[in-house]
């Protein structure tokens, strides 16, 4: 009885008449292997058509503000609405509208810090960044960004993986689909989280999705063993870890010949990745190999989670060609609802805590003769509201705004785009795009332009459909304005 539970279909067809059925199955287990070596071998341009484009940049770091900063109190500053500071907030902006939290009629809030124009370029900055001031002329403003959603989840699954919805995949899970990497010894996609808590929409906004596995970023950390037990346990050695893993291979390969399934080739894949991560990864992160200046310009805090090391990170592993290489800080959903969450408290602490690092960044790329060929991204899910937030249709203790979709403020720097130009506006109080609206399908058409890849070009058939990152029902823009 024992070996009758046992034995499945599978086993029931190999051993039946005339061996017509193991035939069958061996063609079906020719079909798998065939797939599973397209799905689950590192993809290299060449395998999706090759490069469509000239490339500009060879990898990307994509710094996502979860929690989406304000983009009035940032860089879309608008006078005419601090001279509405504090007045009740017409109807004709609150009719048909859907707000997260504001109720009944708030009052207009006007900028809260003060604005200068900055660099050759005239563009306006905050003090909240004082040092990002400095590197203005680096960038390349989008000021008509406009989204879908405005909840957290769903707007950060939409901005960084197209899809409102979970189960797509990720926009570095796409570049490595297409690309590959230039390491074999690190992981394409590496993802790093500040802050003290994740993105909204979780590990989503890094995950393949209908993608192979292989292709979903990999955490890191910025303090201890990059990856977990990447280190060997006490007592085992090199050598004693090369054995397990092989005998752990035989295993895998036995019962992927038995049941097809190409996630198992996935497994092994990434078994012999952490493998060789043991030395390359805890080079890549090992911050006491940079200098006293480099820490000081980062302000870095070694031994500790942070932005500022996580930002040094991916200068290190933007030097070692890791292909998409992505930033998560918490903390600025500003509503008002707590101290912290103040837009004169939490924060100005937020823009603090990112400021010097991200100048520096963008300082370090350009110094080692790399921002030429990395594309730097800066942004949130959303936008906040010109209106003061209120709960109930009271005025609340703190000063914050609510989630708006309909305009935001990203940034973008380095390879493929121009330097010291602002794209789109909004009007005279950032409450609507009034020119050259950007949708997040629109952004991931340009950033894969700037990687050398056509986004219609670059599909993966499930669902009945050839999927794509840009939207599949209407149609997405390259910008190129705004690309050199």
């Amino acid at each position: 009885m024992r070996d009758l539970r046992a034995r499945t279909r599978r086993h029931f067809l190999n051993g039946c008449g005339l061996g017509l059925a193991s035939a069958w199955l061996g063609t079906q287990s020719a079909l798998a292997d065939d797939r599973s070596a397209k799905e689950t071998t590192p993809y290299d341009a060449q395998s999706q058509g090759g490069m469509h484009f000239p490339a500009k940049a060879k990898r990307v770091i994509y710094l996502h503000m979860a929690g989406s900063p304000s983009q009035l109190d940032l860089f879309d500053y608008k006078p005419d609405l601090q001279k509405l500071d504090g007045m009740d907030c017409p109807e004709s902006f609150l009719k048909g509208k859907r707000f997260a939290f504001i109720q009944g009629v708030p009052k207009m809030l006007g900028p809260q810090f003060d604005f200068e124009q900055v660099g050759e370029s005239g563009s306006w900055v905050s003090d909240r960044l004082p040092d990002f001031k400095t590197v203005a002329d680096q960038v390349c403003f989008i000021k008509s960004m406009t989204t879908t959603q405005f909840n957290h989840g769903p707007a950060q699954l939409m901005m960084l993986t197209g899809n409102q919805n979970l189960g797509a995949g990720s926009i570095g899970s796409w570049a490595t689909y297409g690309l590959g990497s230039e390491n074999e010894n690190l992981p394409g996609f590496i993802v790093l989280v500040s802050g003290g808590r994740m993105p909204s929409a979780g590990k989503s906004v890094w995950g393949s999705g209908y993608l192979p596995s292989v292709f979903q970023g990999v955490q890191c950390r910025s303090q201890g063993d990059p990856v977990l037990f990447l280190s060997n346990t006490d007592g085992s050695s090199r050598q004693q870890r090369r054995q397990t893993l092989d005998a752990i291979e035989k295993l895998n390969r036995r019962a992927y010949e038995e049941f097809g399934d190409a996630e198992t080739l996935t497994r092994i894949s990434q078994y012999e990745m952490a493998f060789r991560m043991q030395t390359s990864a805890t080079d890549a992160f090992d911050l006491s190999q940079e200098s006293k200046h480099v820490h000081s310009s980062y302000a870095t805090e070694p031994g500790k989670e942070s932005f500022a090391n996580n930002c040094l990170l991916a200068r290190r592993l933007a030097e070692r060609d890791v292909r998409f290489i992505q930033l998560f800080h918490w903390g600025w959903d500003s509503h008002g609802a707590a101290e912290s969450e103040a837009i004169n408290r939490g924060f100005s602490d937020r823009c603090r805590e990112v400021d010097q690092p991200i100048a520096a960044l963008l300082k370090d790329l350009e110094e080692r003769d790399l921002l030429d060929e990395t594309l730097v991204v800066w942004g949130g899910e959303f936008g906040r509201t010109p209106m003061r937030e209120n709960r109930n249709g009271k005025e609340m203790k703190f000063v914050g705004r609510d989630h708006h979709p309909g305009a935001f403020t990203i940034w973008m720097a380095g390879g493929g785009v121009k330097s010291g130009l602002t794209y789109g506006e909004t009007d005279e109080i950032g409450y609507d795009v009034a020119a050259n609206p950007v949708t997040p399908h629109d952004l991931h058409a340009t950033i894969l332009k700037t990687m050398g890849i056509d986004h219609l070009r670059l599909t993966y058939n499930t669902q009945g459909a050839n999927q794509r990152l840009s939207n599949l029902t209407k149609p997405s823009r390259i910008v190129d304005e705004i690309l050199a």
